[in-house]
């Protein structure tokens, strides 16, 4: 490869991230649609194995996609609108144990001032950032609400998530034929065996953490209703759904189930039953979701995927959040490649010899 195509590649390159971050917000939707197609194209590709047409194939799919969606809405919504009801009903009560219990209790053993914790300002605090917040978001809803364009925008693309998603996962075979009959000849090779190790990757993590996700928070809802919890269906989905981030499900989980059990039960037998729970949930996530369901193919550290999230995040908003971890997963295999070449390189392997 030449200096001058070597200068056109990095401009390209540089161009099309600079493309992409003008256009976050018009990717979005095709985003999320291409990362459905992804996620649901071997579910097709087991029901093309049994003689049945691409289209009819991507058809079956999306309708058992569509009945579980409506399952989850008519079943999930009312029992998390009741949680979320009794929360708001117990949150007075929460707000007392902290400030009545909690505190002095800390103070006593801390042997802290009165005023080192000052509940009060912290109240205060908490009540100006919850107005400001509340502000805001009456804000953004009063502006979709108010613009017929906004909320225009927001229809179109709930529409066009699933149709995009559709259009895709029907020609995903076609056009991955199409992408690699444009390379070159003479690198095809090396990038479709990059290819495909991302395509391990990938469906390792997206597929299998995904499904980690929901089985976990399954297990900690379960877990808390059979503990008796009150808010066992939403501290446990919460739990469950944040255990992409390393950790920051289990600990977020773990605090909210003690505070609710230590609330409403009043007693400490609870309260170990609910560390039993979260500590079952883990040694089960260790040992059995993540090496059944995810793998050890991907290799991401936890301060590496939290990094990619707060990254992607900073510099593509939401868009960049969704695209973060996929990306973090593809640069790894990259980087493996380099890691590779050089170590079967004359850099890595020259001696000088006296």
């Amino acid at each position: 490869m030449t200096d001058s195509q070597k200068w056109l590649g990095l401009f390209v390159l540089a161009g099309t991230g600079v493309l992409f971050y003008l256009l976050a917000p018009v990717l979005t939707p095709f985003l999320i649609a291409a990362l459905l197609a992804y996620v649901t194209d071997p579910l097709v590709g087991r029901l093309e194995a049994r003689k049945l047409s691409r289209t009819t194939s991507t058809v079956i799919v999306f309708a058992g996609l569509a009945m579980l969606l409506m399952l989850l809405v008519l079943i999930g919504v009312p029992l998390l609108e009741q949680q979320v009801s009794t929360l708001v009903q117990k949150l007075p009560g929460y707000v007392d144990w902290i400030q009545f219990t909690a505190v002095p209790w800390v103070q006593d053993k801390l042997q802290l001032g009165e005023h080192a914790l000052d509940m009060a300002s912290l109240k205060q605090a908490f009540s100006e950032h919850w107005q400001s917040a509340g502000g805001i978001m009456a804000g953004i809803v009063a502006s979709v609400t108010s613009s017929g364009l906004a909320l225009l925008g927001w229809l179109m693309n709930l529409v066009l998530i699933p149709v995009v998603a559709f259009y895709l996962l029907r020609d995903w075979n076609v056009l991955l034929t199409r992408l690699r009959a444009l390379l070159p000849r003479a690198v095809e090779p090396v990038i479709t065996r990059l290819a495909r190790n991302c395509d391990e990757v990938l469906g390792a993590f997206l597929r299998g953490q995904l499904m980690a996700m929901l089985v976990l928070g399954a297990i900690y809802a379960l877990g808390l209703w059979l503990v008796g919890l009150d808010l066992a269906l939403l501290i446990g989905m919460m739990a469950g759904l944040l255990s992409f981030v390393p950790y920051l499900g289990f600990g977020i989980g773990l605090l909210a189930a003690s505070v609710a059990a230590v609330v409403q039960f009043q007693d400490l037998y609870h309260l170990l039953w609910v560390f039993a729970v979260f500590g079952v949930g883990q040694v089960l996530e260790g040992m059995v979701l993540i090496p059944l369901l995810v793998g050890d193919r991907i290799g991401l550290h936890p301060v590496v995927v939290i990094f990619a999230i707060m990254a992607g995040g900073q510099l593509f908003g939401f868009f960049g959040m969704l695209l973060a971890l996929p990306v973090a997963a593809v640069m790894m295999v990259l980087l493996d490649y380099v890691h590779e070449r050089y170590l079967n390189s004359r850099l890595y392997v020259f001696k000088d010899n006296p």
